[in-house]
């Protein structure tokens, strides 16, 4: 299969790559797209730099959808590119006119407007404008025109999961392009089949590591998800090349959600207090007052815990376990602050709701040991970064937590106590509605991706890797919390039938 995968990719780029600019960002798009990006790392970022060579030419470009294009995938890149690329679609009054451009190059222009960062208000109107014009002409179109359009509205490609979208990429995209339709075809197949056998041998080594731990049969409340909490390590790590690291993550994201319910549904204040400080101190003699299923769920994660910070010195030669527990220590701080909020009927400030909800997401966790299991940390210098810049790990985890207390169901039906902002936030401002609350929600989240776009693609000591993890996860975010009206989340049972040939229910 990897011959394969050679042979048609060795044919693509021979035919496709080096003779045409406009056509070479065309086909870096569509890779990325599909996901198979990881394929072509070198020629990415050839096309890209002899595209960065030229880029004072992008000004005087008046081509709207080749300037969103190359915009677009410069800045994904870290490339800096200034928002005044679009300088030659603005009039004397700093207004864009772009009413009389095409549908695919408005399409592109909204793609590009999501890569925008705090400041940038040719961006901002570019969203809007052509979101607005999009949405107006869809009336006008054919079936197939009008779905390409409410895709890219819906699922922007910056802010999307590649896999999610792939089924639409080829034939809108790469349609009538018969030099590489064919190929690209070919290789996606190949690719999605060797995905789907390395995601299975991945799941069941999750499910056995799982059932043998048994902590679902002594906690018959707590989610018993290998499935979906395996599935959020696709996502942080696409290539298929760490194998042994997403079989390790899914340990720790697993223990995420178990804890959590812990706090949610099980302990009283006194055992969460107590709970709470044998992971500060990380010492298995401090469970000894606590009942016995809390024992084994502390000694499971003091277990997992220095295994996993172990595999990562065996392999990378520094141990990362106080790195491990200060992010352990923090998550049940979090946990327990909130526990004790709903147990006396307070509800914080929005801010302080917000910033400790950050925390209680679970994602910082995820992350430091994302950025430890891939390597990222293997000096001091390398693992202060992980503390010393949190900004990173900070705004993914803001904008999980927003959409989560967006989602319109509650997660798994649980009956435990719940926060939200836009409770604390109305609660806050006596005369807001709740539309105007989640009105604010979504604009928060909104300019979190600014702020995490910023952080992204400007020059930052972080592995592009772990700058992809990050984005990959806030692209995640959807997927989990975007319920459909009959409680179900469409776009994450999309997402696993795409990955997995096994059955959804192992």
């Amino acid at each position: 299969m990897a011959q394969d995968m050679a042979n048609i990719k060795r044919e693509l780029m021979v035919k496709n790559i080096g003779r045409d600019p406009y056509k070479d960002l065309i086909m870096v798009d569509v890779v990325q797209r599909l996901g198979i990006d990881y394929e072509f790392k070198e020629e990415i970022e050839q096309v890209l730099e002899r595209q960065y060579t030229a880029i004072d030419e992008l000004v005087n470009n008046k081509d709207l959808y080749f300037v969103s294009l190359c915009f677009r995938l410069l800045r994904q890149h870290q490339y800096y590119v200034s928002a005044d690329a679009f300088n030659n679609f603005v009039n004397k009054t700093r207004n864009l006119e772009i009413r009389g451009e095409s549908n695919d190059a408005l399409m592109s222009l909204y793609e590009a407007s999501q890569l925008r960062v705090e400041g940038e208000e040719v961006l901002d109107e570019a969203e809007y404008l052509s979101r607005l014009l999009l949405q107006e002409r869809m009336k006008f179109l054919n079936h197939d025109q009008s779905i390409a359009i409410k895709n890219t509205l819906a699922h922007p490609h910056h802010k999307s999961f590649a896999r999610i979208t792939e089924k639409h990429i080829i034939s809108n995209v790469v349609n009538g392009n018969e030099g590489y339709e064919k190929a690209l075809q070919e290789l996606v197949t190949t690719d999605l089949a060797l995905m789907r056998t390395i995601h299975d041998r991945e799941l069941s080594a999750v499910s056995r590591w799982w059932n043998d731990l048994g902590l679902a049969q002594e906690l018959k409340l707590v989610r018993d998800q290998p499935l979906k909490w395996y599935m959020c390590t696709t996502a942080l790590l696409t290539d298929p090349g760490f194998s042994e690291e997403r079989i390790e993550l899914a340990k720790p994201i697993s223990l995420i959600y178990i804890i959590d319910d812990i706090f949610d549904l099980y302990g009283t204040i006194d055992e969460l207090t107590l709970f709470t400080e044998a992971v500060n101190r990380w010492d298995i003699a401090a469970t000894e007052q606590l009942p016995d299923y809390m024992q084994k769920c502390f000694l499971s994660l003091h277990n997992i815990t220095n295994e996993i910070g172990y595999k990562i010195y065996k392999k990378f030669g520094l141990n990362p376990i106080d790195y491990l527990k200060i992010s352990w220590s923090k998550l049940c701080n979090a946990f327990l602050e909130e526990s004790k909020w709903f147990a006396s009927g307070h509800l914080p400030l929005a801010e302080e709701y917000l910033n400790n909800g950050i925390v209680s997401s679970g994602v910082h966790v995820a992350l430091v040991h994302m950025f430890f299991l891939i390597g990222d940390g293997s000096t001091k210098e390398q693992a202060e970064l992980i503390t010393s810049n949190a900004s990173m790990l900070s705004y993914p985890a803001a904008i999980l937590r927003l959409w989560d207390d967006l989602g319109s169901a509650k997660d798994e039906n649980q009956k435990g106590h719940d926060g939200s902002y836009v409770t604390c936030y109305m609660k806050e401002h006596g005369e807001v509605s709740v539309e105007a609350a989640r009105k604010h929600v979504q604009d928060m989240i909104s300019d979190t991706w600014k702020r995490l776009n910023k952080e992204c693609f400007s020059p930052n000591p972080y592995s592009k890797t772990f700058i992809k993890g990050c984005l990959n996860l806030a692209r995640m975010v959807p997927l989990l919390y975007n319920y459909a009206d009959n409680q179900s989340l469409p776009q994450l049972e999309e997402y696993m039938k795409s990955m997995f040939v096994l059955p959804l229910n192992c």
